[in-house]
């Protein structure tokens, strides 16, 4: 049991949030690149997103591993990328700051995607059974890459009008 629900509840409820959060990344992600602010699917990829780092660290664990380092850089992130949204308004570097924790924010949620799905789907499992063999590392490589590609252009591109904090 996790806060009180079934641990079988609880994973399906922090994995459908998971997937909420990357799927409305993506469209805020685009948004960006097309310098449209998105504020609904924004709100929606920051809440979920943050909800479900929030959520991972109730999982049972010996010790602190590489997925509370994830969901600690993750909530940084989020914390600098919501700070430059709805307190600074995007103004002067905040919307560069913005891009950057949003955009870093969604690729952790992407890599624990990746690592999820290399160990519960079989057919990935086999290609890479401990995680360390080619198929995984070219995968994690080729994602990092787009994430870059894609903040980079993000970052570059992500204009829309600000308002001076009040």
């Amino acid at each position: 049991m996790i806060l009180g629900i079934s641990t079988s509840t609880f994973t399906v409820m922090h994995v459908v949030l998971s997937l909420i959060g990357i799927f409305s990344g993506i469209v805020v992600l685009f948004g960006m690149l097309s310098a449209n602010k998105l504020s609904g699917w924004t709100g929606l990829f920051l809440a979920s997103t943050v909800l479900t780092s929030v959520t991972g660290f109730f999982f049972h664990s010996e010790h602190f591993g590489p997925p509370h380092v994830v969901g600690v850089v993750s909530l940084v992130a989020l914390a600098v990328a919501i700070l430059g949204l709805y307190v600074y308004r995007l103004v002067g570097p905040w919307r560069w700051i913005y891009v950057g924790g949003a955009v870093l924010s969604l690729y952790l949620n992407v890599l624990v995607g990746v690592v999820q799905a290399f160990e519960k789907v079989p057919f990935l499992s086999r290609l890479a059974p401990t995680q360390s063999e080619p198929p995984f590392l070219v995968t994690q490589l080729i994602v990092v890459a787009i994430f870059v590609v894609l903040g980079i252009l993000a970052a570059m591109r992500f204009r829309p009008a600000t308002t001076r904090p009040a």
